[in-house]
């Protein structure tokens, strides 16, 4: 592995949406990363199999971070190096096969969180679905997605993905605030939540940022990159930051994160890419 000053964390699903294209620009903004030997970590809310399209597609050839900081995947023979136990001795950063990756796991695997979801259900009296529960044409129905897609938005390694049936606002709060105290960590996306036992991006950027410095032997800065939306669940973890902000973001900049360092690029500039490579390059 090239020398490297900054390792990027990326928050993709604003730039990749499951609908529609991609941001234009991303293909040769990836390419150009590559060119300068500047890793690329992308951070998504998909499972691994619904992600591998995408990376597929933009020629992605990082580690990933998938389900919501559930687990770290790794490319076959990425670093050469297995992933060393806990300072603290409190947990073995051990690593799992995965289809083509190596994964290191987070949160608790399936059906963990499925089986810790149904009990949360009957315990408060608050239905919910399952994508895993429903047939191929509710699936397509609900989840707005083709068939394809939808079948694969279902197949998770490690969160439940479910909707309220009927539950009303006050109800839905009540099973919200039960499951956080069975230490279930629940994330919404539209009228989609997903239900997890233990994901962390923290953990998931602080083991991946071990192998890295083990790879390159010595530090390298975590550099997060996402949009208002997404960037409160990575930024806090990072030494330097970039905003890329949007025709949403007005919002989330009238009451700025606390950042190291968090200058804002916007997304519908015209050099956009080019802006981002010169702040990534920016030495601190």
């Amino acid at each position: 592995m090239r020398q490297t000053s900054s390792v990027l964390y990326i928050a993709v699903d604003s730039l990749i949406p499951l609908h529609g294209a991609s941001l234009a620009g991303l293909d040769e903004f990836t390419a150009s990363l590559d060119h300068q030997a500047i890793p690329a970590v992308w951070l998504t809310s998909r499972s691994r199999l619904q992600f591998d399209e995408a990376r597929r597609k933009h020629s992605h050839t990082h580690p990933f971070i998938a389900e919501d900081g559930c687990a770290v995947y790794l490319p076959e023979d990425y670093f050469h190096l297995r992933p060393a136990s806990d300072a603290s001795g409190t947990r073995k950063a051990a690593t799992v096969r995965l289809g083509r990756f190596t994964c290191i796991p987070i949160a608790q695997a399936l059906p963990a969180a499925a089986d810790a979801l149904q009990t949360l259900s009957q315990d408060t009296r608050v239905p919910v679905v399952t994508l895993r529960s429903l047939s191929p044409r509710e699936l397509v129905q609900n989840s707005g997605l083709p068939q394809k897609e939808a079948e694969l938005a279902r197949q998770r390694d490690f969160d439940d993905i479910f909707f309220f049936a009927g539950a009303s606002e006050k109800e839905i709060e009540r099973f919200l605030a039960e499951g956080r105290l069975r230490k279930l960590a629940f994330r919404q996306h539209g009228v989609l939540w997903s239900a997890a036992i233990g994901p962390s991006i923290q953990r998931c950027i602080r083991d991946l940022a071990k192998l890295y410095d083990r790879a390159l032997r010595y530090h390298a800065h975590v550099l997060g990159i996402a949009t208002s939306e997404l960037a409160p669940a990575l930024f806090p973890f990072c030494d330097r930051t970039i905003l890329l902000t949007d025709r949403n973001s007005q919002q989330a900049l009238d009451q700025p994160l606390e950042t190291v360092r968090q200058p804002r690029i916007s997304l519908h500039s015209p050099d956009v890419w080019e802006n981002l490579l010169e702040v990534i390059s920016t030495k601190i």
